[in-house]
């Protein structure tokens, strides 16, 4: 008697076994994501183009749902709180899926009900999309706007040269 109950432990042991062992289920979604490796790629980028131009900055690079992965702060970095604002902005690029620059036109534009959302409605972050999905962005602090969003659109395209063969 003791033999039935056993016997069908073992099996239900071998079956999840086998889907653990790789199987996968066809209803099972799969997503690209932000490496360690890309970040610091990333974040020498953007720090490389940094110090080409004269403008030391804070640079952070999140994963998709905002969570930092990678922070730095230059030396001479002329915002010092820089890192917490660089990763507002990239947490704030990432949850919308689009440039902070752009949440930051809609609240100048009419919309500030966004200002209550707890996020940074500031110009320089970028989403970071591969294979077509957002899979985290940079945000950068250094002295302009302008500057923010040059040095993470550089960063960007570094990346993209390396994933295309």
């Amino acid at each position: 008697m003791r033999v039935k109950p056993l016997f069908l432990a073992m099996i239900t042991c071998c079956s999840l076994q086998t889907a653990v062992a790789g199987e996968i289920r066809p209803d099972v979604a799969h997503k690209a994501i932000l490496t360690l490796d890309s970040a610091q790629s990333l974040l020498r980028a953007a720090q490389e183009t940094a110090n080409a131009k004269g403008w030391p900055c804070a640079v952070v690079i999140v994963d998709d749902g905002g969570w930092p992965i990678l922070g730095a702060r230059m030396d001479g970095a002329p915002v010092v709180a820089g890192i917490e604002l660089a990763q507002g902005k990239a947490r704030t690029s990432a949850l919308f899926k689009r440039p902070s620059g752009d949440l930051e036109n809609a609240v100048n534009g009419g919309r500030p009900a966004a200002l209550s959302a707890g996020l940074l409605m500031m110009k320089g972050a970028q989403p970071i999309i591969v294979d077509g999905q957002v899979v985290g962005a940079i945000g950068v602090s250094a002295d302009t706007p302008a500057h923010d969003d040059e040095i993470a659109l550089a960063a960007i395209a570094t990346l993209a040269q390396r994933v295309t063969p």
